[in-house]
Protein backbone atom coordinates (compact mmCIF):
# COMPACT_ATOMS: atom_id res chain seq x y z
CA UNK A 1 0.00 0.00 0.00
CA UNK A 2 1.37 3.33 -0.97
CA UNK A 3 1.37 5.89 1.99
CA UNK A 4 0.44 9.23 1.24
CA UNK A 5 2.01 12.74 3.11
CA UNK A 6 -0.66 15.08 4.04
CA UNK A 7 -0.42 17.38 0.76
CA UNK A 8 -0.80 14.20 -1.24
CA UNK A 9 -4.15 13.68 -0.07
CA UNK A 10 -4.87 17.27 0.13
CA UNK A 11 -4.08 17.83 -3.36
CA UNK A 12 -5.96 13.76 -4.34
CA UNK A 13 -9.05 15.52 -2.35
CA UNK A 14 -9.21 18.88 -3.97
CA UNK A 15 -8.89 17.02 -7.42
CA UNK A 16 -11.88 14.13 -6.62
CA UNK A 17 -13.84 17.39 -5.69
CA UNK A 18 -13.32 18.54 -9.22
CA UNK A 19 -14.00 15.45 -10.80
CA UNK A 20 -16.79 14.97 -8.81
CA UNK A 21 -18.59 18.45 -9.53
CA UNK A 22 -17.59 18.26 -13.44
CA UNK A 23 -19.19 14.72 -13.44
CA UNK A 24 -22.59 16.00 -12.18
CA UNK A 25 -22.82 19.19 -14.03
CA UNK A 26 -21.68 17.52 -17.57
CA UNK A 27 -24.47 15.32 -16.59
CA UNK A 28 -27.10 17.50 -15.88
CA UNK A 29 -26.20 19.52 -19.07
CA UNK A 30 -27.07 16.42 -20.98
CA UNK A 31 -30.05 15.71 -19.76
CA UNK A 32 -30.97 20.13 -20.13
CA UNK A 33 -29.57 20.13 -23.56
CA UNK A 34 -32.35 19.77 -26.36
CA UNK A 35 -29.56 18.82 -29.28
CA UNK A 36 -29.00 15.05 -29.14
CA UNK A 37 -25.42 15.34 -30.14
CA UNK A 38 -24.40 17.74 -27.89
CA UNK A 39 -26.61 15.65 -24.90
CA UNK A 40 -24.35 12.90 -25.82
CA UNK A 41 -21.27 14.39 -25.96
CA UNK A 42 -21.96 16.06 -22.63
CA UNK A 43 -22.80 12.38 -21.47
CA UNK A 44 -19.03 10.69 -22.67
CA UNK A 45 -17.64 14.00 -20.96
CA UNK A 46 -19.37 12.63 -17.24
CA UNK A 47 -18.65 9.07 -17.75
CA UNK A 48 -14.82 10.61 -18.21
CA UNK A 49 -15.09 12.19 -15.11
CA UNK A 50 -16.44 9.43 -13.40
CA UNK A 51 -14.19 7.11 -14.41
CA UNK A 52 -11.30 9.59 -13.32
CA UNK A 53 -12.86 9.95 -9.69
CA UNK A 54 -13.26 5.93 -9.46
CA UNK A 55 -9.51 5.12 -10.33
CA UNK A 56 -8.81 7.95 -8.12
CA UNK A 57 -10.59 6.76 -5.14
CA UNK A 58 -9.48 3.50 -5.75
CA UNK A 59 -5.80 4.63 -5.19
CA UNK A 60 -6.65 6.00 -1.92
CA UNK A 61 -8.29 2.83 -0.94
CA UNK A 62 -5.39 0.94 -2.10
CA UNK A 63 -6.90 -1.36 -4.49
Amino acid sequence: MTEFTSKDLEVISGVLMNEGMACKKARMYSKTLTDVALAECMEKIAESHEQRFNALLSVLEGK
